[in-house]
């Protein structure tokens, strides 16, 4: 019996210790950094200052708007992923000509690499070479991400809609498939019509599978870095910098390594409470089914 728990162990060892050196170290090392204010250009060195970092951050006017900014384009690409997903896959569960065909090329854009993304993006967006500015000023339409703000903003949320909503559709054909026929009979004897079905018998059925994917979604959004990155660097100004870009650009322009940690280690925690949230949710939801 021993022999064999040793064995057992003697398998899990390498899985173990990868994932201590990847998930415990950085984590205890960023919190050891955050108790310090630490620039690696500064000839003093790091200097212990406890929890000011964590109170610093919490009156820094320009991560709270990156955090409100971050906030809102996960707000606006769920709020328009999810519907816009589900409509998709029930449209598939229709036989028509050219479906296989469709869903093929529905699903390209999530073979590609988001840094890929962002560049295709870029090309697609430039103002002297790109075809989209150059078909809306034939409308009469001036488009430049490079300088207007609000433009720059909402096509970082069109970017981020046409390369997962493909994810979200497939999830929901999974679950469509998935659901059980009775109810779906007996509600074509009782005279349902198709919003009926749907509204009242394929919401109710689809709600695990829905907040899963919501769940999954918020997660990738709030963590958003590559496709802005390469499309915008979070200008116009401040107009994309959310979280992550600000994140990485404080690190890269200051080198404020102590307060960066601290900021790391919120966005860690607000991460993990939005996940606790969730799987709360999504597990009261699957009891009352």
């Amino acid at each position: 019996m021993r022999e064999r728990k040793a064995q057992v162990w003697g398998l899990l060892a390498p899985t173990l210790f990868l994932m201590f050196a990847i998930g415990v170290v950085p984590v205890v090392y960023i919190l050891y950094l955050s108790a310090f204010k630490y620039n690696v250009f500064s000839r003093v060195g790091m200097v212990y200052t406890g929890f000011n970092n964590f109170r610093k951050l919490v009156f820094d006017t320009d991560f709270l708007k990156s955090l409100r900014l971050g906030l809102t384009f996960v707000v606006l690409c769920c709020g328009i992923e999810l519907p816009l997903g589900l409509l998709i896959a029930n449209l598939l569960t229709l036989e028509f000509r050219g479906k296989g065909l469709f869903r093929t090329i529905m699903t390209l854009p999530l073979a590609m690499a988001p840094i890929t993304i962002g560049s295709m993006w870029v090309l697609l967006m430039n103002p002297d070479i790109g075809p989209i500015p150059f078909y809306l000023r034939k409308l009469g339409i001036e488009y430049n991400i490079g300088v207007n703000p609000t433009q720059a903003f909402f096509t970082t949320v069109l970017v981020d809609i046409w390369h997962w909503t493909p994810f979200v559709v497939l999830t929901f054909m999974a679950g469509l498939s998935a659901l059980p026929k009775q109810p779906y009979e007996a509600a074509l004897v009782d005279g349902a019509n198709r919003w009926q079905v749907f509204r009242y018998i394929t919401v109710p059925l689809l709600k695990p599978v829905i907040l899963t994917t919501l769940f999954i979604r918020i997660m990738d959004t709030f963590r958003v870095f590559d496709e802005v990155w390469m499309l915008t660097s979070g200008g116009p100004g401040t107009a994309t910098r959310y979280v992550s870009i600000h994140l990485v650009r404080l690190v890269l322009q200051s080198m404020e390594y102590g307060y960066s940690s601290a900021m790391s280690l919120f966005l860690l925690y607000l991460t993990i409470v939005m996940c606790w949230l969730l799987m709360t949710f999504i597990s009261s939801s699957q009891e009352a089914t």
